[in-house]
């Protein structure tokens, strides 16, 4: 197995995977033209069919064709050295071993990877490690680990096992979607995670939302994993730009702007976040159903809601 490249600091985005709004047919050319307007506006990676990109409605065929096309649109824009990460989680450790060995082929960097949570009534602490480390045993990339109670049943893992699986060489950060920036902190510290200001070990320690893009900073995180970085990417890097160069004050002004503007997102979650696209940038769409599209009402609140924070993103 090849070692890792150190995947770079900063902001990435768990990108939407866009649908024709009449079939629900994968749109490839706007996922394409959101993967090079990411890119163009300063964000350090990609996450492809994390949460976000409604992995869970998308076939395995589909999960590899987006992360082509992503992967495929970052080359033709002269972004070649942009990592593209990939949401691998299945069931099964088999199931997610395939999965990550598909992605790597499909040009991605490292797998993002849930712990197993249907049988929760059987799954313990144990089993989780257990599936952790065969995975990572077997996978042609490192792991990611997601840790995101709210998506699998209320798993969520403590800073003594991450520390305890960091030990795998092949599992090489954790995304923290708890929003628990004290064991962010504990699990940077036990990891010597890397910095803006240290090369550390290498292991990324991300937030898991823009919201609290300072605080990952602080806590010595290593990036930042956030659905809002598709709608305001310019403000998202501009906050850690700030506080990595040393502008702390500047940090924490926008850091405000950022965390009134992200909350409209978070509350309409994909549907939300798409329309809010469509609305400043003239694509984006639905989600897939069973998801709901949102009234025109909604729309217009969250218009409303992110107004100050779009001012920004577009001044810069």
């Amino acid at each position: 197995m090849a070692p890792a490249r150190s995947l770079p600091c900063g902001i990435y985005a768990p990108t939407m995977t866009f649908f024709d709004p009449v079939t629900e047919d994968l749109d490839i050319p706007t996922i394409k033209k959101h993967a090079e307007r990411l890119a163009k506006a300063g964000l350090a990676g990609l996450v492809i069919m994390g949460s976000n990109g409604e992995a869970v409605h998308c076939t395995r065929e589909e999960k590899i064709a987006v992360v082509k096309a992503s992967r495929e649109a970052l080359d033709a824009a002269g972004f070649q050295s942009t990592p593209v990460l990939f949401g691998a989680t299945e069931g099964s450790v088999r199931g997610t071993i395939e999965l990550c060995k598909l992605a790597a082929e499909a040009g991605a960097e490292a797998a993002l990877i849930l712990p197993p949570s249907y049988y929760r009534a059987q799954t313990d602490e144990e089993s989780i490690y257990n599936y952790f480390i065969a995975v990572a045993d077997a996978s042609p990339i490192p792991i990611i680990l997601y840790n995101y109670p709210g998506a699998v049943s209320g798993i969520d893992m403590d800073s003594d096992l991450l520390i305890k699986l960091a030990e795998h060489k092949n599992i090489t950060g954790t995304k923290f979607t708890c929003g628990n920036t004290g064991k962010l902190t504990r699990v940077a510290l036990g990891t010597n995670a890397k910095t803006p200001f240290q090369e550390g070990s290498g292991y990324m320690a991300f937030g898991g939302m823009c919201d609290f893009t300072l605080q990952t900073l602080v806590s010595g995180g290593s990036g930042i994993i956030a659905g809002g970085a598709n709608v305001m990417p310019k403000l998202c890097v501009k906050v850690w730009n700030s506080y990595a160069e040393g502008n702390k004050e500047e940090a924490e002004r926008l850091q405000k702007i950022l965390s009134r503007g992200d909350w409209p997102l978070t509350k309409a979650a994909i549907a939300g976040t798409k329309q809010a696209i469509q609305s400043f940038y003239g694509y984006g769409g639905y989600p897939r159903r069973p998801l709901k599209r949102l009234e025109q009402a909604r729309v217009t609140a969250i218009e409303e809601g992110i107004r100050e924070a779009m001012e920004v993103e577009k001044s810069l």
